[in-house]
């Protein structure tokens, strides 16, 4: 189904076209409350004809991919997976943070993937201080000749001196292999075992490390242990709908034990439970190598055979017993994660209200700009402008303002250069915020009403937000906010969630501002040098800042890395040559 620019907003599939296609335009035959939105954006509908239903389920994924329909669930993050790898080929093998894309390489142990990059550091994080094995690359390991960091906080044995045998390295990897896997109580025992040899044999130090890795383990067990176990690897999934929001939820079991959890949110989805259900496994699953056993649905589908040929995996509905256990609990955590998000976008919604109630505001501030200039003795001045949308940052709406033809110094001016050009764009195009925050005192504020009257513009609320000198009598500065129809400052209180949204916004404009700032400041300077140098013109002074990216590391070059950059000869590099000398005479 497309809109009337031709995008394709819907994809979905049927064995009768003519009558599914009847539900979403006659009223009252399918009750999802996203229908008629999606009914009333549609104009025009194309037709693929394929020979059998798995094809069909195959060209509605691509097209769903390839398209973004906004009525379909979609997951959005198109990047590969992150894995763990161990790679046991090597004498001294380490673990290792690895993304690919394909089947895993046959180069060691791939653990996961990862649906998070921070689930898969969070396990990196534990394996680390659980297991010291060592963390440097193979070229630090040949080039090391005396211990890291990490062996004097027992974080690392020192495989790279000597510091340990290879039974001892090997008895911490196999503990790290098994605690991927799961085998918790194997570990332990194990390692005890160990141990207890250690100390038979009077080796004191080895018996600790072991016994400091044993009371690890065992806290991060107590910590973590779960009455929930599942008899074979799967994933647990669940459903919880309110009007057009989903929330569904994925519960990872692996070696009996609940590894993992993973949510999505889908907002204005057309599809039925069974239609997202099926959608989301196969766009979920079809690029994953190391997949589950079985997959746990609270839902049946009607073409759950033909997934489980696509995917190679069980797909299973249980009713009762245990595996029900699984589904019912993955359906606990999605009502738990809606709700949390639901209060998450209410208490949004109540700093913006507060907001306008306290700022006695026109208008309610949904979208908020705020502008920050910056600058070192007048040189190269800038502007930022951050936006926030509905209390969350809108980083698309970010710009940043080279300031021209101003004096030194002058942070009004280049305050009203920034709105200025800013604000006529936005009047132009119909796009004004409702609120702008300028960072500074009374009078920032006072430039900024000058702008709005010079543009004609009364629809657009402002404020200005400024730290307070500091007192004696208090051992920290305060807040105040400057309105334009208020002679005297607002104080909020230290702990109010306004002022903290206040200064999250404020502080992201300054940071904004500060870091574009140094990036012209430093490339102005590494320019006007290279620019100095004889016979190096533009082309071949971006070159050497490509190569290089700094005047240390060009001046520390050799004559043949220097030749090696295109188009610079030995002219030239007697002048580099000449002007380095120059400048360090």
């Amino acid at each position: 189904m497309k809109n009337e620019e031709g995008a394709v907003i819907y994809v979905g599939k049927a064995k009768n076209l003519k009558n599914r296609i009847k539900q979403y335009f006659i009223p009252g035959r399918d009750g999802r409350p996203m229908v008629p939105f999606l009914a009333l954006q549609v104009a025009s509908i194309d037709t693929i004809v394929v020979p059998t239903e798995k094809e069909a389920l195959i060209l509605e994924n691509t097209l769903i991919k390839r398209h973004l329909p906004k009525f379909n669930a979609l997951l959005k993050d198109d990047k590969t997976f992150i894995s763990l790898m161990i790679n046991n080929k090597h004498p001294w093998p380490m673990i290792r943070l690895i993304r690919y894309k394909g089947k895993p390489k046959d180069d060691g142990l791939y653990f996961g993937p990862y649906t998070t990059a921070y689930a898969a550091r969070q396990t990196f994080e534990l394996l680390t201080r659980l297991f010291p094995l060592r963390q440097c690359s193979d070229e630090e390991l040949k080039r090391r000749r005396r211990p890291c960091l990490l062996y004097s906080i027992k974080r690392c044995i020192a495989p790279c001196v000597g510091k340990c045998t290879q039974e001892e390295y090997q008895s911490f990897l196999q503990g790290a292999i098994k605690f991927l896997k799961g085998q918790d109580k194997e570990i332990l025992k194990t390692l005890k075992k160990e141990m207890q040899e250690a100390s038979d044999q009077l080796e004191f130090e080895k018996a600790a490390a072991l016994l400091s890795t044993i009371r690890q383990i065992e806290n991060v067990l107590q910590h973590g242990n779960l009455s929930v176990k599942a008899e074979k690897n799967c994933d647990a999934f669940a459903l919880y709908r309110s009007f057009d929001e989903v929330m569904l939820v994925q519960l990872i079991f692996r070696e009996g034990n609940l590894i993992g959890s993973e949510h999505y949110t889908f907002n204005q989805v057309a599809e039925n439970d069974e239609e997202l259900l099926s959608s989301f496994l196969l766009q979920h699953y079809k690029e994953l190598h190391n997949l589950p056993e079985e997959i746990l649905l609270p839902t049946s589908l009607s073409d759950a055979d033909l997934l489980e040929e696509i995917l190679n995996v069980k797909i299973i509905t249980p009713h009762i017993g245990k595996k029900r256990s699984l589904v019912d609990l993955a359906l606990h955590n999605a009502k738990i994660l809606y709700t949390q998000e639901k209060h998450h976008e209410d208490l949004k919604e109540k700093i913006l209200l507060d907001l306008a109630e306290t700022c006695k505001l026109n208008r309610f501030p949904k979208r908020i700009e705020c502008f920050d200039t910056s600058n070192i003795s007048g040189s190269d001045p800038v502007a930022s402008m951050v936006a926030f949308t509905s209390g969350e940052q809108d980083k698309k709406r970010m710009r940043l303002f080279k300031i021209k033809d101003i004096a030194v110094s002058d942070d009004y001016g280049a305050l009203r250069q920034a709105l200025s050009r800013h604000l006529m764009r936005a009047k132009e195009a119909e796009d004004l915020p409702d609120l702008i925050i300028v960072d500074g005192g009374k009078g920032q504020l006072n430039v900024a009403l000058d702008v709005f009257k010079e543009l004609d513009i009364a629809s657009v609320d402002v404020i200005s937000l400024a730290k307070e000198e500091g007192r004696h009598d208090k051992g920290m500065t305060l807040e105040r906010i400057f309105l334009s129809h208020n002679p005297t400052p607002i104080h909020l209180d230290a702990k109010s969630p306004l002022l903290f949204f206040l200064q999250k916004i404020r502080d992201e404009a300054h940071r904004t501002a500060i870091t574009f700032h140094r990036k012209r400041r430093q490339k102005r300077i590494v320019k006007t040098s290279l620019d100095d140098i004889p016979g190096i013109g533009s082309v071949k002074r971006n070159r050497l800042l490509r190569h290089f990216s700094s005047l240390k590391k060009l001046s520390e070059a050799s004559d043949e890395e220097i030749l090696s950059v295109k188009g610079i000869t030995k002219k030239d590099l007697a002048s580099i040559k000449d002007f380095f000398n120059t400048k360090s005479g």
